[in-house]
């Protein structure tokens, strides 16, 4: 029970932590512009339409369904598409496609902050931590660990902004932060059972 208890208010320190950093600082939305000419919006309805998805630019050029062959090939000519045209990523919905569902989002969001404070409280109950100090390190580097994963890659391979990688690489650090400050209290004097 301590156990859940100290993932259900770590989650929830985690939750009021991404909160204030997305809506009350800027780290939400460091890194990110806005498209200067509206009628690349109008364009992107008429070439791309309804198929909402994950849009890699330039793209290979190959149609739906491209055998392995093909694939090879266009690889092999990746590389003068991506000279000869802008590159990157697109998140497409079309228009009316995606409704703000701000209820949803928040509750996907603090489901998923109280599932990885979870997880690190578990995980902390398996070791021979015991003093404050060290187990919010244990969050701490769990925090890292989370912040690279992904982050790291994305801005490697993708291209995603320095910027917008290090603001969110720091609200994960710190989420983790806050929830291992608060999960360390609520565990202040619990001792596994062995």
């Amino acid at each position: 029970m301590r156990i859940f208890l100290a993932a259900l208010l770590g989650g929830i320190a985690m939750f009021i932590w991404s909160s204030i950093a997305h809506m009350a600082l800027p780290l939400g939305e460091a890194g990110m512009r806005d498209v200067p000419n509206e009628s690349l919006l109008t364009s992107l309805q008429t070439q791309i339409g309804s198929e909402a998805g994950l849009y890699l630019l330039p793209g290979f050029g190959l149609g739906p369904n491209p055998t392995s062959a093909q694939k090879h090939e266009a690889m092999k000519h990746y590389e003068e598409r991506a000279q000869r045209y802008p590159s990157g990523l697109l998140m497409y919905f079309p228009g009316g496609g995606r409704p703000m569902a701000m209820g949803k989002w928040l509750s996907v969001e603090f489901a998923t902050e109280f599932f990885e404070t979870l997880l690190v409280v578990f995980l902390l109950s398996l070791t021979r931590l015991f003093t404050f100090g060290a187990r919010v390190g244990f969050f701490l580097v769990a925090g890292i660990l989370a912040a690279i994963a992904t982050n790291i890659s994305y801005w490697n391979w993708y291209g995603f902004p320095t910027t917008y990688t290090a603001a969110y690489m720091f609200t994960q650090l710190v989420g983790f932060l806050c929830a291992g400050l608060v999960a360390a209290l609520v565990l202040k004097k619990w001792r596994p059972a062995v």
